[in-house]
């Protein structure tokens, strides 16, 4: 395996004028309704179980817990219940990609003194954390936490997927990029999505997704092992025995797992290997509290272990991808992956991208990730905006309802950002943009573009910037399924990690313990436009598509182009609207100064470049929202309240420790000490 580096500078200038395991449990009524219970226990107590009503808990007292040495002292929420729909028919997946599971009101912030970690899972989050506190760096516990994750998530990430991680080397100041995206087979075309072959234009079967078509080659061994051959301070083999001991002597199927389980059960019951390990001997999901060994995945992370990231990519493992890939059963349209396509993987290094927003430097991923640029594109139109006006009088554990003035600035600079990512963001080994993505990020064009931001009414859909050459506006695609990781470190080393199978379970394709992706369904199946014109993401040879994902790194303002100390780091799963929620979050605590966990818990909101606005109907406090929801109409905007299932998760420094959120709408925990 070989690293691709990438030196040049990203920064964009300005001109200044475990114990503690919080399961949530789904359960459906018979309206198709899902309601939750939400579990917290902890090594000495077992939180009882209370309701929580919207006035109450917007009302509670606004604390923080302590965690230290991997353990919480005290219960990490006060607990309550929520109703959200997670029923496969009613749910909308360009807006909740993953079942939903429920909200965990009154969930209180998490300080700790040295080091911190959140994932999505509270297992992973307990395997990471006992890293740190042995001495691992950031890179270190990001390495167990995906292994980890790979078992107890498999419907969001794992080794048959890929993603992006950033890094800040706290001893030299680097921060680093780590594109670690699937890549198309050599042997696809701009049809590959389309058609069976030149010859056969009839559609994959039995569609793009579930047929080989959709599966690219997988990324996030490579990266990983990128990662930890830089910054990493623990053996390799080390980093991956939690792994491959949970693997060996099983986990507990949790809740939202199994909730996940049972609403794709008929597309895993399609492959003989994901029917036998998900499903019960009836083709029902596995319940909730199942343990669930998986030997084969042990196998896998032993050998990785022994030998090396490179194993992945050779060999048996490498073999064992490509057959499952390959796989013409019942009719279904194989993949034209090789086992030259994954020897021949590369991850690709950069530096990070950067630009300015009030006192801070704000740092994100490089295309082919379009989260990095729409989110800091978004940022700096806002810029020019005093959003401190716009606070919420008060904010609770839950953060608080957005003022509508706020929803309408901020939503009509996504607009405009969509409208550029859509258009211009691709692999940029494939798509030349004059000048680089730091275009869309300079002072004339950020000024040019916020002129068409009028107080006064929406913009509805915004046209993209005009660059020569110009590209094809490609389709609105709904992104979906994926995972987030935050660290920080006792030597303060960060990392941001947002890793991906894409929609929840991938390809449904499994192969040695693991699902494979189906990342290849985030190009624009359509090659060209109505007009005849390039679309910039299309599908290519050893191309990688367009990702929304939004791994952030915050930085104090510090000399010229310089970063000063490091602020916080920030991500969330979600698919094509992570660049709303890294957004929502950010402004929460800069501009509305919100902990953490507020700033995670509140509501969404936000716009792609469609008429609609959208609200996350999930939150318990968007049962008062009316006044909200009409002063954005009068505003001309098309206001939706679909639930949304993010999974953010911040992590902020102050002067005496770090200060953590995780997401009330997934099962995450913050852990340190």
């Amino acid at each position: 395996m070989r690293t691709i580096f990438h030196s040049r500078a990203r920064t964009v200038t300005a001109v200044l004028g475990a114990s503690a395991l919080v399961l949530v449990a789904c359960a459906e009524d018979g309206s198709g309704t899902a309601t939750t219970e939400t579990e917290t226990t902890t090594a000495t107590e077992t939180a009882t179980e209370t309701t929580t009503d919207t006035s109450a808990a917007a009302a509670a007292e606004v604390t923080t817990i302590t965690s230290s040495n991997c353990e919480f002292d005290d219960a990490p929420t006060d607990e309550g219940t929520g109703e959200t729909s997670g029923g496969e028919s009613d749910r909308d997946i360009t807006t909740n990609p993953e079942i939903a599971t429920g909200f965990r009101a009154g969930m209180q912030a998490v300080e700790t003194q040295n080091f911190s970690v959140a994932t999505a899972n509270p297992v992973a989050t307990k395997a990471a954390c006992d890293v740190l506190l042995a001495g691992g760096t950031a890179a270190d516990a990001v390495v167990t936490a995906q292994f980890v994750l790979g078992l107890t998530e498999p419907q969001s990430s794992g080794l048959g997927g890929g993603g992006y991680i950033l890094y800040h080397d706290a001893a030299t100041g680097e921060i680093v990029a780590i594109d670690g995206r699937e890549v198309a087979p050599l042997a696809a075309d701009e049809n590959y999505l389309r058609h069976i072959s030149a010859e056969d234009q009839n559609a994959p079967v039995p569609d793009a997704r579930r047929s080989g078509r959709s599966i690219g080659v997988p990324g996030m061994v490579a990266a990983l092992g990128a990662l930890h051959e830089r910054f990493g301070a623990r053996e390799w083999a080390e980093n991956l025995t939690p792994a491959s001991d949970i693997a060996t002597q099983g986990f507990e199927i949790s809740p939202r797992m199994a909730a996940s389980v049972e609403s794709s059960a008929e597309d895993l019951a399609r492959d003989p290997a994901a029917r036998a390990y998900f499903l019960d001997d009836e083709g029902d999901a596995k319940e909730a509290g199942t343990l669930l060994q998986n030997p084969e995945y042990a196998a896998v992370v032993d050998t990785l272990a022994s030998d090396g990231p490179d194993a992945f990519y050779t060999g048996e493992i490498a073999q064992g991808i490509v057959e499952s890939a390959t796989s013409d059963a019942d009719g279904m349209t194989p993949s034209l992956m090789t086992t030259a396509d994954l020897a021949g993987y590369t991850p690709v290094v950069h530096e990070a991208l950067c630009a300015p927003y009030r006192d801070t430097l704000v740092c994100g991923m490089p295309p082919s990730s379009s989260g990095g640029v729409a989110v800091l594109e978004t940022l700096r139109l806002l810029d020019a905006h005093d959003l401190a006006r716009f606070a919420p009088d008060e904010a609770g554990p839950d953060g608080a309802l957005p003022d509508p003035e706020a929803v309408h600035l901020v939503s009509e600079a996504q607009r405009l950002a969509y409208a550029d990512r859509d258009t211009y963001i691709a692999d940029p080994a494939f798509t030349d943009i004059p000048g680089g993505v730091e275009v869309f990020l300079s002072d004339d064009y950020i000024d040019r573009r916020g002129e068409l931001i009028d107080p006064g009414t929406s913009m509805g859909t915004a046209q993209p910037g005009e660059l020569v050459p110009a590209m094809a506006l490609g389709a609105d695609l709904p992104e979906q399924g994926t995972t987030h990781i935050s660290v920080i470190d006792a030597d303060g080393n960060a990392a941001s990690a947002t890793t991906s199978i894409e929609a929840g379970f991938g390809s449904f394709h499994m192969t040695q313990g693991f699902l494979l992706n189906n990342q290849l369904t985030d190009f624009s199946a359509e090659p060209v436009s109505e007009d005849g014109e390039p679309v910039a993401n299309r599908v290519e040879a050893a191309k990688r598509p367009r990702s929304s994902m939004s791994p952030l790194l915050v930085f104090d303002r510090g000399e010229g182009e310089a970063p000063g100390d490091l602020r916080m780091v920030l991500g969330s799963p979600g698919g094509s609207l992570i660049i709303q929620y890294v957004t929502k979050t950010l402004i929460n605590i800069v501009d509305w100064d919100m902990n953490p966990q507020q700033a995670v818990s509140a509501p969404n909101f936000g716009a792609r470049n469609t008429p609609e606005t959208g609200l996350g109907g999930e939150h318990p406090l968007m049962s008062d929202a009316d006044d909200l929801v009409s002063a954005l109409e009068d505003l001309g905007h098309e206001v939706t309240e679909d639930d949304q299932s993010s999974g953010l998760s911040a992590l902020v420094v102050t002067d005496t420790g770090i200060i953590g959120g995780a997401d009330p709408r997934r099962e995450g925990i913050v852990l340190g000490g």
